[in-house]
């Protein structure tokens, strides 16, 4: 029984990779444009409604860390340094992590629930008999969305945590803003904010697949949509972790 299960988890993660690799292909073989109508309201659904709260918790965490910095640097009278120590922590880590777990918790948890809702009342099946592929339709859309606005709200959650941390530096340590800015500009590389949204890409594919993956395998009734939102949830939280790790790991040797 659990062998069987086992199997079919493993086939259907394996139909939906070769499927999602079939698309990404077709790209280059056709002139056909694949940012439909259902594309285009994931994107406005997952960059707009996610703001808000990417921005709290960005600037939140840049304040944090200003704070954090600021009582081991003073010690040394090193409080100068808060500016470099936010920027990387930010732009190489936090600011990607972040961004993909608040993308998990509700783009990927909602993408598991449309889709096992969907493979339990058969209109999956539905789809596969009028000879629609499935990937192509429902997956597809939701991939090219977390593609595109996963990396931009990275990049905004740096923007927001820096200066967040540039501005409790200025009000309540005392340091120059401008020299706060200055030293982050020269501190951090280019390479530092472009290996944070090759990251984002990576965890983007993560929720995506994870998130499509957990909801197709459901079938046991309503119940089972909330047992799968929420394995999707942990499991894509446990590989963003495991990539972070690789990425950080291999930013380390290649440096």
């Amino acid at each position: 029984m659990f062998s069987e299960r086992l199997h079919r988890e493993f086939e259907t993660l394996t139909w939906l990779i070769l499927s999602l690799s079939q698309c990404c292909f077709s790209i280059f073989q056709s002139s056909k444009v694949y940012l439909r109508k259902q594309t285009w309201s994931h994107l406005a659904w997952i960059g707009t409604d996610s703001l808000p709260i990417v921005s709290i918790i960005a600037s939140c965490t840049g304040i944090i860390l200003a704070l954090q910095a600021a009582i081991q640097l003073e010690r040394f009278g090193a409080l100068s340094y808060v500016a470099n120590l936010v920027g990387v922590t930010i732009i190489m880590e936090l600011g990607p992590l972040l961004t993909a777990i608040i993308l998990t918790g509700r783009a990927g948890a909602a993408f598991t629930a449309e889709i096992a809702t969907m493979s339990i009342s058969d209109e999956v099946d539905a789809l596969n008999v009028m000879g629609i592929d499935v990937v192509r339709y429902l997956v597809w859309p939701k991939f090219i969305a977390m593609l595109i606005m996963t990396p931009l709200l990275t990049a905004w959650a740096d923007f927001i945590g820096i200066f967040s941390g540039g501005a409790f530096s200025a009000i309540v340590l005392g340091l120059s803003p401008q020299a706060y800015f200055e030293q982050t500009a020269t501190f951090l590389k280019l390479t530092d904010f472009f290996s944070g949204i090759v990251k984002s890409l990576g965890f983007s594919a993560t929720i995506t697949l994870v998130g499509c993956w957990q909801g197709f395998l459901a079938r046991e009734g309503a119940s089972d949509v909330g047992k799968r939102t929420t394995k999707a949830v942990v499991q894509a939280i446990f590989l963003i972790i495991v990539l972070d790790l690789f990425f950080t790991w291999l930013s380390y040797l290649i440096r």
